[in-house]
């Protein structure tokens, strides 16, 4: 029973919640970019290439054997080194946007230190060097008052 209870308290730590939207806001981002990739940058450049398609370029190993019906009745073995590239460029893509926001946290916060420096600099010049008159006046009846009870 003590080991339910603690997974229910390390399930229920903000950190474990914060990690468990972390990593599905992050499968939903690599949906996103696989799209981008295979959907919009390597027809481009497979159009830019005489209409090359990354996902077929492979280098046959054995080729596939067939029986009489034309069924396979062994898979062929190949490199496909075109899905590797894919991969390749969406990886790139994913580590160039993490950089930026990670280079975007960075900035915004050594802004927002900066910003609370000046406030505590503004506030510190704010503070009378002197004592005014009204403080003068308490210390002294504060000084007489001491000196009485002694």
């Amino acid at each position: 029973m003590g080991l339910v209870k603690e997974f229910k308290e390390f399930i229920s730590k903000g950190n474990v919640m914060d990690m468990a939207v972390g990593v599905i806001i992050g499968g939903a981002f690599g949906k996103i970019v696989t799209s981008l990739v295979n959907d919009i940058i390597m027809p481009a450049i497979g159009s830019a290439c005489s209409g090359v398609d990354f996902k077929d370029m492979k280098h046959v190993i054995t080729a596939a054997e067939l029986d009489a019906a034309g069924e396979v009745v062994t898979p062929e073995v190949a490199i496909n080194y075109g899905t590797f590239i894919n991969t390749v460029i969406e990886f790139f893509i994913i580590a160039i946007c993490i950089f930026l926001v990670i280079t975007l946290i960075q900035k915004s916060s050594k802004k927002f230190k900066a910003l609370l420096k000046k406030e505590e600099e503004e506030a510190a010049a704010e503070e009378p060097a002197e004592p005014t008159e009204e403080v003068k006046l308490l210390t002294e009846i504060r000084d007489a008052l001491v000196t009485k009870k002694d």
